[in-house]
């Protein structure tokens, strides 16, 4: 007869043996109105600077043009379907070892990012993804939306509503890293120039400030609107919110090289911490 063998140990994670060398698998979800070819050139460069993989969350433009009228339960669906495909490409991977994923959600995306660990259905969709997930890194995302705003009237409040009642601010740390980047390069003005004005109108339109004359922000987002409580904040002085267009935005190479070492220390911290625990847990620590 075969002796016979522990079955923790026939399961246990690769990346448990060292944590301290793995590179993350990178999961991508992409913002509003946005389509999968808009990410190639942030792909590009994570993997310069040493994402094992980088996968793209197949959500088209299409698919968000649907969401004003159906809600984001579609979208939830496709990206959970791309974090299960992630997951298999980190198993497979063996500068990943199957650790638990890193991933990037660009302005709505970031919404998206955090739906995927929701404990309870969303929208009928299940979730319960924090256990794949080992960072959150939202870039430009609204997580802080008034419902009287023409913004959170379309959706967005709710969607907001339902993230502080079952995984509010950074829910799942510290086993989860969360990094919230926003960015100050567009300040919108009352009475200022056009673009001034025109940024202002869009800040206020997701996240009313009455009376403020002057509001920070990347072009689209307002800076108040992209914080996150429990997150470590990361405030950039030239980045735009939108990849479309000729100057930097989040993902150009001078934003990224100030928000990603940030995020991978934050990754590998709570692989750090999922180790310990998994450890405490073996030797009978509770």
């Amino acid at each position: 007869m075969a002796p016979m063998t522990n079955r923790t140990e026939e399961i246990r994670p690769a990346w448990l043996d060292d944590p301290t060398t793995v590179a993350p698998t990178v999961l991508v979800i992409g913002g509003f109105l946005t389509s999968p070819p808009l990410y190639r050139g942030l792909r590009a460069r994570l993997l310069e600077a040493g994402a094992a993989a980088v996968e793209i969350a197949p959500i088209w433009t299409p698919d968000w043009l649907l969401v004003v009228g159906r809600g984001l339960g579609a979208i939830v669906t496709r990206a959970s379907r791309a974090l299960l495909g992630a997951a298999r490409v980190a198993a497979g991977s063996p500068l990943s070892r199957g650790a638990p994923l890193l991933v990037v959600g660009h302005s709505a995306g970031g919404v998206v990012a955090r739906l995927l660990t929701s404990p309870e259905p969303f929208e009928g969709r299940p979730c319960r993804g924090a256990g794949r997930i080992g960072a959150i890194v939202t870039l430009g995302t609204p997580h802080v939306v008034s419902a009287d705003s023409p913004f959170g009237g379309i959706g967005a409040a709710k969607v907001a509503a339902f993230l502080d009642r079952v995984a509010p601010g950074a829910a799942f740390a510290p086993r989860v890293g969360y990094v919230a980047v926003a960015s100050r390069a567009f300040p919108g003005r009352r009475t200022g120039g056009l673009r001034e004005r025109l940024a202002w109108a869009a800040y206020q339109a997701v996240l009313p400030q009455p009376g403020a004359e002057v509001i920070e922000g990347d072009g689209v987002v307002p800076l108040a609107a992209t914080r996150l409580e429990g997150a470590i904040e990361v405030v950039l002085d030239e980045a735009r919110h939108s990849p479309f267009g000729s100057r930097p935005w989040y993902g150009s190479a001078g934003p990224l090289d100030a928000w990603w070492p940030i995020a991978l220390d934050a990754w590998r911290r709570a692989l750090l911490v999922r180790a310990e625990s998994l450890a405490t847990r073996s030797r009978g620590g509770g």
